[in-house]
């Protein structure tokens, strides 16, 4: 069955250490031309650098941010389409965890709010990775309901005692960065919420399904996806149980993979 949409993630896929392979954006081209969709799917929110991104794949297309809480329309100006905010009582119990656990911990509102707690030089890494600067806040005292927090766990993080501690009703999901090698992103959104039910979402406002869509990821927040789309791509910088879960896996982000896998969409 022809491929018709292809989400792609951001980090470790579409960008590496260096930024995005200018080998990329010919295939893009090529395939809008011939009538393919793109939906960038990231944890990022969708504002600044990342915003571009998006842009350039798929300026009038369905795109995806903040782990699948926020699907966002860009034409004719960015609006959101989809918000799942996270349990005001679940995220108090988890911005409370972190905090005991002594974890630099982020905060992000539909509206496009970046709120850190501290001044950790993880999060200053983070707000330069992302070409964003993040206002420091009581996450406790938003004006506006956060739809995602975010744990920087670098190599000793109490990560385990994170995950374990967390109340039911949020859900974790996992990445990682060539630009901040070491460092694990731990995105909580809504249980249920994620880059699958998002995708789900962004197909089925194209009158498309999920066997019609490629996913083209790297990271352990991609495998479910790679799992239900009808051709799921691993890039060959991904750990292997996410290789072990797709039907194809490409070279590495820094050795063209994306525009490889761009090539099995014909």
């Amino acid at each position: 069955m022809p491929k018709r949409l292809v989400f792609v993630d951001v980090d470790g896929t579409l960008v590496g250490k260096d930024g995005v392979p200018p080998c990329v954006w010919p295939k893009v081209e090529a395939l809008r031309g011939k009538g393919v969709r793109f939906a960038l799917i990231t944890g990022r929110p969708g504002r600044g650098e990342t915003l571009g991104y998006a842009r350039r794949l798929d300026p009038s297309g369905l795109h995806v941010f903040e782990s699948g809480a926020v699907v966002l329309a860009l034409a004719p100006g960015p609006r959101p389409l989809k918000v799942e905010a996270l349990p005001e009582r679940e995220a108090k119990e988890a911005v409370h965890l972190a905090r005991k656990l002594g974890l630099p911990l982020e905060g992000y509102t539909a509206e496009g709010g970046f709120y850190v707690e501290g001044n950790s030089p993880l999060l200053q890494a983070h707000q330069a990775l992302l070409g964003l600067r993040a206002e420091e806040a009581d996450l406790l005292r938003l004006p506006s309901p956060l739809v995602r927090l975010q744990v920087l766990a670098g190599p000793e993080a109490p990560l385990g005692a994170l995950l374990e501690g967390l109340p039911s009703g949020l859900q974790a999901h996992l990445a990682e960065s060539p630009k901040m090698p070491g460092v694990r992103f731990v995105s909580l959104t809504k249980e249920g919420v994620g880059k699958l039910s998002a995708a789900r979402f962004v197909a089925e406002a194209y009158g498309l399904s999920l066997e019609e869509a490629a996913m083209v990821g790297d990271g352990e927040n991609d495998l479910e996806l790679i799992r239900a789309v009808g051709l799921g791509v691993a890039m060959g910088n991904a750990p292997e149980k996410v290789k072990r879960a797709a039907k194809r896996v490409v070279a590495p982000v820094e050795a063209c993979g994306l525009a490889e896998a761009l090539d099995l969409l014909g």
